[in-house]
């Protein structure tokens, strides 16, 4: 959220996030307000190197360009100081000369030159090659050019390359040479005296410029290198692009308003598998090891102050190698020894319920798709008055109305959700039929229990947290306007009631704090809901084969507008760009012409051959990728990198298993007669650069196993001092005979035996550092090979 933005004014208001100069997210518009709460989460993979994260907050405008009010700008090395930390930013003034992004690849040379008399005088040579990742300027590709300079305390020699028509990668390969000093001889009056001692005090100076042609020319960023760092060699190296010195620099900072932001930014430095052995096969027999708490991953959780931390990268990498379910069924069983009443089974915040928790925001995510999104679009779209708080009730509002309509949305989610039991994953049920089993055989006399082991997580955990916050598991692009999460709000407190009547054996109505919801319940037939609930409840923890979802109904996977070329030629004979609606099933990829009309063109799934990136240079197009099918190859633009990268990933996770996948493709495309590539004449023949996919076991979770194991090195290192006081707490005899020592340290880890939990942590420590010297032998060969200016 933001505050104090526009004072004394109500103005509408969003906020963009951006890498360096490239929007990625923006936020609904939040309208009346000089103060706005956003409440949006973005959670994405950085795509490619960047330099700034940026918050920009921009004043709605109908008739003429949105006003940029301000900006917040973390550097990237910054980040991890405000990394899982709420923090209020001041805004800063947006100044076209601080607004940079890109690199250039610069190779300099100081020559010495032998004069005709035979005196000795020194030339710099500057080869600027080419920049890389340029701002588009007002939507489109820029006209870059450069300037180079050699600027000292007495003299500015500035040279200029030509102008690179609509590029963001601009190829300059332009050479200039400058004289550093004269030789003594040399008589003839310049408008700069050189000495030698000045070498100390020039540099070379590169600006980037975009050519305005009939408007002024825009900034790009510049680069400065000292000529004495060159001494006598020549080397080559990537600069990244800098704003101006005096970019940025205001004393009207106060009055702009601040901008509330909640950062998360993790950066993993992944070395080859091999090296990740030992930790991941001390990880993945965890299941085995008796007891449970002296596993390496659960000795992980313990250490660990933030649990979710750990339990994100445990359970991806443990479901990437299949050893899930054992986990958490051992979990589970620790969980319930200490589990007194069975009404109050598997409600607590323990590691047991936050595995499954992840597991069912991952392996669920499509299962969610296919059955609420459509309800809930239509009530997001199309929202009904259902407030039946006597006391929230506005006037105007009549209360049996809006009961009809709340009890019309509730029936419909209720009996989606019931009828969706076909599509539920199979590791979902897998896991429910161990917990639901795990729970009967602790209260053997509950015949309920059973049930509310289940509805504990679909319910209560995923189906009605989903109902609440639809955003955030992507069923809805942003969050909500307010009535629509009030409407949200009751129909998901409705669903947890309901999900809970197949395994209450008190009076429903009971459980209701408020009066207003216990006569909304005295409608509804609890004897016919509750057989539904028990039905579904049965068939989501049966471990018998289903048929797969999409059999029945296509999963809808991803929706979107970008830019297709268009397939055939206009009257003139030039192809062109058109803004079209793009949809992704399990069955389909299509694209109309707008959202919700019929289809214009249809690539079955099964048709796909291969889905790449599209070089730039095909079309001067930045974010550009390939489909190839049976037709010609479909050429599409994002918007952005993060949403190129999305939709590359989300095809090629749905077409890995077609049979008739490409190995090879063209990386651009075919123009005038020839393939720009490798230049061969014939259209359709074979691609001269190995496709980027390969085909995986698993075509449903794509997940690193080694990236995640990376992570959980990082945890391992950053709690090494917890390691070594659990390590001292199990060796101690004091841990479990007489009072504790140090309390803080360690009286909340669970040791059941001492031995096992001490001879697994010697194993981690062990692990961790020989992981730790792989690491620092990578950082020496890197900084050792790394170049001044080089990224």
């Amino acid at each position: 959220d933001a505050k104090h933005l526009v004072p004394n004014k109500m103005r509408d208001f969003f906020c963009t996030i951006n890498l360096d100069q490239e929007e990625v997210f923006r936020t609904q518009v939040v309208e009346k307000s000089s103060s706005p709460y956003f409440g949006e989460e973005f959670y994405f993979e950085i795509p490619r190197t960047f330099q700034w994260l940026s918050f920009y907050i921009y004043d709605k405008s109908v008739l003429q360009k949105d006003l940029r009010i301000g900006k917040v700008s973390i550097k990237k090395e910054d980040l991890c100081n405000y990394t899982g930390k709420e923090n209020w930013f001041m805004l800063q003034p947006v100044d076209s000369n601080s607004e940079v992004q890109g690199k250039v690849h610069l190779e300099l040379k100081l020559n010495e030159l032998i004069t005709d008399n035979g005196s000795v005088c020194q030339q710099l040579v500057v080869h600027i090659k080419e920049c890389h990742g340029l701002p588009l300027i007002n939507g489109q590709n820029c006209d870059p050019y450069a300037t180079v300079s050699l600027v000292g305390p007495s003299r500015n020699d500035q040279k200029k390359t030509k102008v690179k028509k609509k590029t963001s990668n601009p190829q300059f390969n332009e050479t200039f040479y400058f004289e550093v000093t004269r030789s003594s001889s040399y008589t003839k009056k310049s408008q700069f005296q050189v000495e030698e001692e000045d070498i100390e005090k020039l540099e070379v100076r590169v600006d980037l410029w975009n050519n305005g042609n009939l408007v002024q020319d825009v900034f790009l960023g510049e680069i400065k290198v000292p000529v004495k760092v060159l001494k006598n060699d020549s080397f080559q190296a990537w600069y990244l692009l800098q704003p101006k010195e005096n970019g940025n620099k205001s004393s009207k900072t106060d009055d702009l308003g601040s901008l509330r932001l909640n950062i998360c930014y993790t950066e993993d430095c992944v070395l080859p598998s091999e090296y990740y052995a030992s930790l991941r096969n001390l990880l993945l027999k965890s299941s085995d090891v008796q007891p449970i708490s002296a596993s390496a991953a659960y000795i992980l959780c313990e250490v660990c102050r933030d649990k979710y931390d750990a339990v994100l990268p445990l359970v991806r990498l443990l479901l990437h190698h299949h050893k899930l379910v054992p986990f958490v069924a051992a979990v589970a069983e620790l969980d319930l020894k200490d589990t007194q009443e069975a009404n109050t089974i598997f409600r607590g915040n323990s590691l047991a319920t936050r595995c499954v928790d992840e597991m069912m925001k991952i392996v669920g995510k499509h299962y969610l798709k296919v059955t609420l999104k459509p309800v809930i679009d239509e009530i997001c779209e199309s929202p009904k008055p259902c407030e039946i708080d006597p006391i929230k009730l506005r006037e105007g509002d009549n209360v049996e109305i809006n009961m009809e309509n709340l009890r019309y949305y509730v029936d419909k989610v209720f009996r989606e959700i019931v009828r969706s039991s076909i599509s539920c994953p199979t590791l979902m049920c897998d896991i429910f039929y161990s917990l639901r089993h795990l729970a009967a055989k602790r209260f053997p006399n509950d015949p309920h229990v059973q049930y509310s082991a289940v509805s504990s997580f679909v319910f209560l955990r995923f189906f009605a947290v989903a109902v609440v916050s639809p955003h955030t598991f992507h069923l809805r692009p942003h969050h909500p306007d307010a009535q629509t999460s009030r409407t949200l709000t009751l129909i998901s407190k409705a669903i947890q009631t309901l999900g809970s009547w197949g395994s209450l054996t008190k009076s429903k109505l009971s459980s209701f704090k408020e009066t207003f919801m216990c006569e909304f319940f005295k409608t509804f037939q609890e004897e016919k809901f509750t057989e539904s609930v028990k039905k579904f409840l049965d068939d989501v923890s049966s471990t018998e084969s289903k048929e797969p979802s999409g059999v029945s109904e296509p999963v809808h996977l991803k929706e979107g507008e970008m830019y297709k070329r268009a397939q055939g030629r206009t009257r003139i004979g030039k192809k062109n760009f058109k803004k079209r609606w793009f949809c992704l099933t399990s069955r389909e990829f299509t694209y109309h012409k707008q959202q919700d009309k019929e289809p214009i063109f249809t690539i079955p799934i099964k048709n796909i051959l291969a889905v790449e990136k599209l070089d730039e240079c095909s079309f001067n197009k930045k974010n550009m990728f390939q489909v190839l099918h049976g037709e010609k190859p479909l050429y599409i633009q994002a918007n952005n990198c993060v949403e190129a990268s999305e939709w590359i990933e989300a095809l090629c996770r749905v077409t890995r298993c077609n049979q008739k996948r490409l190995s090879f493709y063209h990386p651009s495309a075919f123009l005038n007669g020839n393939w720009l590539c490798c230049k061969a004449t014939i259209e359709n023949s074979v691609g001269c650069a190995r496709c980027t996919a390969d085909v995986p076991a698993d075509t449903q979770i794509e997940i690193d196993g080694d990236r995640e194991t990376e992570r959980i090195y990082s945890l391992f290192t950053i709690n090494r001092s917890k390691l070594q006081k659990l390590e001292e707490a199990c060796g101690s005899i004091a841990v479990y005979q007489g009072p504790r020592k140090e309390p803080d340290d360690y009286s909340n880890f669970t040791i059941e035996d001492s031995v096992a939990t001490f001879h697994t942590l010697q194993q981690i420590i062990d692990t961790v550092e020989k992981l730790d010297e792989s690491h620092e032998k990578y950082q020496k060969k890197r900084s050792s090979s790394a170049k001044y200016g080089s990224e």
